[in-house]
């Protein structure tokens, strides 16, 4: 009898352990993703409890207040169970994390990207983390004025055709009944399309295709004459007299809105303001005499890019990974995604309903290169910014090669000053 009960237990004991060993093994994993953008935390609540009910894998998502991001990551990394998919936004967080990120390089989720612009690598190569939405800027258009002008889209491909729609459309404003450039103001609402974005074109092209990874001490100016291009013909052929600009008051959009411009520098952002009044808006980009911009895209940018906890365990890495591939490739789950980030630069990730971000993702897929913001790196930036504005005020007061000269000097010296007041 007293055999009968210790071999009973033996078998019982056995069978625990085995289960025990099967669960483990066919243990799954979790994702906990620690998203970035507070506004599209019920969405991706959504997506989550969806893809746990179709999987069985459990996905949390834990939204950082706005502005609390990076000391959120530092707390949540303590814990015994940290983020396994989180953001590292830029270079000054490769720096702070790269350690704690798996190498993407060639995997599933890095296969599905259709552009590696948005991609963060650290100083030995490895690809820390990737974009998973982003914003651009560039000139948006009316198509439809540009036709009732007597001109295709087709026509504007570069610099060159640009300027030809542009001051042919000024020089009859008066029998269209409307100009070319919406107002290019220089107070503090406006001018940062001019002395921050539109000066990311010299920036790009000066990188000559090694993108910087921190502030240069110093810049060249190498490309001025462009970024003067593309400004002159704003300021030369627009709504409001150059001399008009310093004080502002002028409201570009509105002016673009209401069909009295065709062109208004701007970027993605404004999607929402303008497209019930002009549905057909697209964007273009800062198209500026350089060579071979026939194949230029957008600028464009973002701080959200996914990396996985190189810390987390096997079973939770691909669990992330998987999740992710999910995410931009699953047609309701990537419809959802897109339609809170604006974008997604996937190649099976549903298309933007953003038309200015779809256009920049339809340049991308056209095999055009994007231009990265560049303009990010401007040293001591309220006050860099604040010397162009001087200038360039200035200069269109009086457009003389003396005047170009004093935004020449801001532009380029300017940097060099600044970079030294904050780095030394």
């Amino acid at each position: 009898m007293k055999k009968k009960i210790v071999s009973t237990i033996l078998c019982v004991a056995m069978m625990a352990m085995t289960l025990v060993g099967c669960g483990s093994s066919n243990k799954s994993g979790s994702v906990y993703w620690l998203n970035f953008k507070p506004e599209s935390d019920e969405v991706l609540q959504d997506i989550a409890q969806t893809y746990t009910a179709q999987t069985g894998v459990e996905v949390k998502v834990v939204t950082a207040a706005s502005g609390t991001y990076s000391q959120t990551l530092i707390s949540e990394m303590d814990k015994s169970a940290p983020p396994t998919l989180f953001v590292i936004g830029n270079q000054a967080g490769v720096k702070d994390w790269k350690d704690y990120a798996l190498d993407l390089k060639g995997t599933a989720i890095a296969n599905e990207l259709n552009t590696d612009a948005y991609n963060l690598y650290d100083e030995t190569g490895k690809l820390v983390s990737i974009g998973y939405c982003y914003e651009c800027y560039g000139i948006i258009v009316n198509p439809d004025l540009i036709e009732k002008a007597g001109h295709t889209m087709d026509e504007i491909k570069n610099f060159d055709g640009l300027k030809a729609v542009a001051e042919d459309i000024h020089s009859r404003a008066g029998e269209l009944g409307f100009d070319a450039f919406s107002s290019s103001d220089m107070d503090d609402s406006s001018s940062w399309r001019f002395t921050g974005h539109m000066a990311n074109l010299e920036y790009y092209y000066e990188q000559e295709g090694t993108n910087w990874t921190e502030c240069p001490a110093t810049i060249s100016g190498k490309y001025l004459d462009n970024f003067k291009n593309l400004y002159d013909l704003c300021i030369n052929n627009s709504l409001t007299d150059p001399k008009e600009l310093a004080t502002g008051g002028h409201d570009a959009e509105n002016e673009f809105k209401t069909g009295k411009a065709a062109f208004f520098v701007n970027g993605s952002w404004e999607y929402e303001a303008v497209k019930a009044d002009v549905p057909n808006a697209t964007m273009i980009p800062y198209y500026c005499g350089v060579a071979g911009e026939e194949k230029a895209g957008l600028n464009c940018g973002t701080e959200n890019c996914w990396a996985i906890n190189s810390k987390a365990s096997e079973a939770d890495q691909k669990a992330t990974m998987d999740f992710m591939v999910w995410c931009v490739t699953d047609p309701d789950a990537s419809r959802k995604l897109v339609d809170t980030f604006g974008v997604m630069p996937y190649k099976s990730a549903a298309e933007s309903t953003n038309g200015f971000l779809a256009a920049a993702d339809k340049y991308t897929s056209d095999g055009c290169y994007v231009m990265n913001w560049a303009t990010n790196f401007q040293p001591n930036v309220d006050s860099y910014r604040a010397r162009l504005v001087s200038a360039l005020n200035q200069y269109n007061a009086d457009q003389s090669d003396a005047n170009w000269e004093t935004v020449r000097t801001a532009f380029v010296d300017g940097w060099a000053e600044e970079y030294n007041t904050v780095n030394n």
